[in-house]
């Protein structure tokens, strides 16, 4: 991933023949409504919404059993589930669906403002869709606050297109999978031990699809803000239009939902020895939308991207450490 947002870094200063820009004019916002654009994105979006439930259900609810629908109480409060983690999760998802979606429509020709309410109606129903399934699994259940974190997110997209007709701050995300240690941990019952990294693996999955969306232990959410956005620059400032300030939440040390005992089907373990952690952290980012280039697949590109950090230097402040600098971190 890392390589890939450098290479891509570099390649949109190239420049591109006439030629190779006509061939990719298609992915230009259409000028007026164009029917089959619209038409495409919604069958192409409804067999999406298809095939990412099913996905979904496979990676996170298969192992657990159903049942009525029950809501769920996970309450903020010195104890909260995930170190709230998973809360900065829903935000950043609603965020990033409902900024798609209203891309998407304004690819198709969609005023401004009928875009930005079906980029939010698609957040609010995609990410109502994960409640619904908490509702019904004997895991989980139906959450106000995530419901809530969910609004936060589409909400923070909506207002500031009909505020400004741009997004001065991008709600984004990063996730690298810490290096969880071999240290075995004993059995409450006399079972097998396992290992810290087994133990994590149980939690968040074994592969780093399921670690992106599951690893509390890895993920940071940013709120990226575009300093050069709140201003008027002449066409000959030399200030990079691209440069944005980011502040990030995340988390260590995370092995369970209020306390560090994990349980499976056979035995549970103990990690209290190991501290709860939450990081704060400050850094560089780049608003890739705002690079100046030719091309129209560049920037198609960089729309996708946008809600993803670009790594680069970061202070790092633990609630339970001194501060760390990094010189490159994701």
């Amino acid at each position: 991933m890392r390589i890939t947002l450098v290479l891509l870094f570099f390649f949109c200063f190239f420049q591109i023949s006439a030629q190779e820009k006509k061939a990719w004019d298609w992915l230009e916002p259409a000028d007026t409504f164009h029917s089959k654009r619209f038409k495409l994105l919604s069958i192409g979006g409804g067999a999406a919404y298809a095939v990412t439930s099913v996905g979904l259900y496979s990676i996170w609810y298969k192992d657990y059993e159903l049942g009525r629908f029950r809501f769920f109480n996970d309450k903020f409060g010195n104890n909260d589930e995930w170190a709230k983690v998973d809360k900065a999760g829903h935000v950043v998802t609603a965020y990033a669906e409902s900024y798609l979606a209203f891309r998407g429509m304004r690819w198709a020709g969609v005023r401004h403002k009928p875009a930005v309410w079906i980029g939010a109606g698609v957040g609010t129903i995609l990410q109502g869709t994960v409640e619904v399934m908490d509702g019904f699994s004997a895991g989980w259940g139906f959450s106000k606050m995530d419901l809530l974190a969910n609004t936060i997110g589409v909400s923070v997209f909506t207002v500031q297109e009909l505020l400004w007709e741009d997004q001065r701050m991008m709600i984004k995300v990063s996730n690298t999978r810490p290096s969880y240690p071999n240290t075995l941990i004993q059995g409450n019952k006399g079972g097998n031990p396992l290992s810290v990294r087994q133990i994590a693996q149980g939690l968040y999955g074994n592969n780093y699809l399921e670690a992106f969306i599951k690893d509390y232990n890895g993920m940071t959410v940013w709120a990226s803000i575009n300093p050069s956005s709140f201003f008027k620059l002449s066409e000959n400032s030399r200030f990079p239009r691209w440069l944005n300030i980011a502040v990030g939440y995340g988390a260590d040390g995370i092995y369970g939902a209020y306390g560090n005992v994990y349980t499976n089907s056979t035995d549970s373990y103990n990690l209290t020895s190991i501290p709860r952690e939450k990081e704060y952290y400050i850094s560089f980012d780049m608003d890739l939308r705002r690079i100046r280039t030719r091309s129209p697949l560049l920037r198609t590109i960089f729309q996708g991207l946008s809600f993803v950090k670009i790594p680069g230097p970061t202070l790092e402040m633990s609630s339970l450490g001194k501060p760390k600098f990094h010189f490159f971190h994701w």
